[in-house]
C-alpha cells in the first residue's frame, strides 16, 4: 500500500509540515482539526453543514456507537459513513479512553479532585485483565466487555477510514512503575489489533497505533519507537499527557521528534488554540477535541483574544446590552449573517437550540479558518510569522 499521507511542504524553523492524507471516502487537508461526531452526529449540525464550513473528517467514538445503537445495526445500514449520510472520511477512536475513564477519570478529574465520570451513573470499569476490561453500560448498567479484537471488529463493522488500536489509556497521577506495565500492555494489544485487522479488516481502513507512556521520556520514547515499527498505518498520541500545557508541549516534542517522517500523526483530544498552533509546530497532522462543540453548547464562543484564552463567555449580563457580533469581520453563518451577541445571550439564557447551532457554528468555523492559514503559512514559509501573529491576537 502506499503511503498515505503526501507532505507537500515542511517548516524549515519547527517540524510543521503540510500535506494531504488519502483514505477511501477522500482527501483530508492536513495539518486539519477534526469535529467530533461522537454519536454519529456533530451535535447539533446536519452533515453537509460540517463539510460547507470546510472540514475534511469526523471522529466517530466506537465505545458509544458500540452501546446504541450498535455496530451490527450500524453494518446493516450500510456502515457508519451511510447511517449518519457523512461522505467524507472518519476516523474511529478504540473506546479505550472512555473504559478507562469510567475507572480512573479523566486527567482533568484527577488533577481536581473529581470523582470519575461514572461516579453518579451505572458506567464503571469492573475489571481489567490481560485478555481486555469489562465494564458497566453508563445507559442501562448492563455488563459488557472490550477486548483488542472486539474494538477492531466494532471498527471494521462501522466501516471507518481510520481505526485506532485498542490501548490502556494510563491516568495522570500513577507511579512510573505502572506506567511501564501500562504501556507494554498496550504494545501487546497494538499486535493483537494488528493481527486481528490483517486477517479480518475491511480493504483500505488504516490502523494507527498509540503511543502511551504516560509523562516519562523515556517511556515515551519508547512507546514511539515500538508505534513506529510497527505494522500500523499513522500514529496517534494518547494517553495522560501532564498536568500543565508547557508539559504537555514537552512530552508531545518528546514523540514527534523520533516519529518516521512517511507516517501521519495524531494527537488524540486536543484543541484549545494554543495547542493546535504548538501542535502544528511540533508536527502534528491531525487533531481531534470536543472543545469548539462543547463550548458553544455551553455559550462560549471562540474570538481572538488570547489573554482570554480565545474565549468569551455570552451567559455574562453584560452582553445583554452588545449588539455587536460575536467576531468583527469574521465569515462564519452567524456572524455573516448579523446574528448579534445580545441575540444569541439571549438564546442561550433560555436554551434555545438555535443559540447553540450558531455558536457550534461560529466556533468550527473560527477552528476550520485557524488550522486552514496554519496550513497555507507552511507552504508560503511563513509559519513564524503566522503563528507568532496568532499568539498576539490576530483574527484566523
Amino acid at each position: 500500500m502506499a503511503a498515505p499521507l503526501q507532505v507537500v511542504a515542511t517548516d524549515p524553523s519547527s517540524r510543521a509540515r503540510a500535506g494531504v492524507l488519502k483514505l477511501p471516502h477522500g482527501e483530508v487537508r492536513t495539518p486539519a482539526f477534526v469535529p467530533l461526531a461522537t454519536k454519529g452526529t456533530v451535535r447539533g449540525l446536519l452533515p453537509a453543514e460540517v463539510a460547507e464550513l470546510g472540514y475534511d473528517m469526523v471522529l466517530g467514538n466506537t465505545y458509544h456507537l458500540f452501546i446504541e445503537p450498535g455496530h451490527e445495526r450500524i453494518a446493516d445500514a450500510g456502515g457508519l459513513h451511510e447511517f449518519m449520510r457523512w461522505d467524507k472520511p472518519i476516523i474511529t477512536d478504540s473506546g479505550g479512553f472512555q473504559v478507562f475513564s469510567m475507572g480512573h477519570g479523566t486527567v482533568a478529574d484527577e488533577i481536581k479532585g473529581r470523582a470519575s465520570h461514572g461516579g453518579a451513573r451505572h458506567g464503571k470499569t469492573l475489571g481489567i485483565t490481560e485478555e481486555g476490561v469489562s465494564f458497566r453500560s453508563h445507559v442501562d448498567g448492563s455488563t459488557k466487555f472490550l477486548a483488542p479484537e472486539t474494538s477492531m471488529e466494532i471498527q471494521a463493522a462501522l466501516g471507518s477510514d481510520i481505526a485506532l488500536v485498542f490501548d490502556e489509556c494510563t491516568p495522570f497521577n500513577v507511579t512510573k512503575d505502572y506506567t511501564a506495565r501500562s504501556t507494554e500492555r498496550t504494545h501487546r494489544w497494538l499486535e493483537r489489533c494488528l493481527d486481528w485487522h490483517d486477517a479480518n479488516g475491511p480493504e483500505g481502513q488504516l490502523v494507527y497505533g498509540i503511543v502511551q507512556g504516560g509523562v516519562y521520556d523515556d517511556l515515551r520514547v519508547g512507546s514511539a519507537e515500538t508505534i513506529a515499527a510497527s505494522r500500523c498505518d499513522g500514529i496517534a498520541i494518547g494517553g495522560s499527557l501532564g498536568a500543565e500545557k508547557d508539559q504537555m508541549y514537552e512530552v508531545v516534542s518528546w514523540t514527534t521528534a523520533v516519529l518516521p517522517d512517511e507516517k501521519p500523526r495524531h494527537l488524540l483530544g486536543i484543541g484549545d488554540v494554543d495547542d493546535l498552533i504548538r501542535g502544528v509546530e511540533l508536527g502534528i497532522d491531525t487533531f481531534d477535541c470536543a472543545m469548539p462543540t462543547r463550548l458553544g453548547r455551553h455559550g462560549v464562543a471562540l474570538v481572538p483574544e488570547p489573554e482570554r484564552r480565545w474565549r468569551v463567555d455570552l451567559t455574562g449580563a453584560k452582553f445583554r446590552e452588545d449588539d455587536g457580533p460575536l467576531c468583527e469581520d469574521c465569515p462564519c453563518p452567524a456572524c455573516s449573517a448579523g446574528f448579534t451577541r445580545a441575540y444569541i445571550k439571549y438564546l442561550m439564557t433560555n436554551r434555545e437550540l438555535t443559540g447553540m447551532r450558531l455558536l457550534v457554528l461560529h466556533n468550527l468555523a473560527f477552528i476550520q479558518r485557524l488550522m486552514a492559514g496554519l496550513r497555507q503559512a507552511i507552504i508560503d514559509g511563513r509559519l513564524t510569522e503566522h503563528a507568532a501573529a496568532l499568539r498576539g491576537g490576530a483574527m484566523p
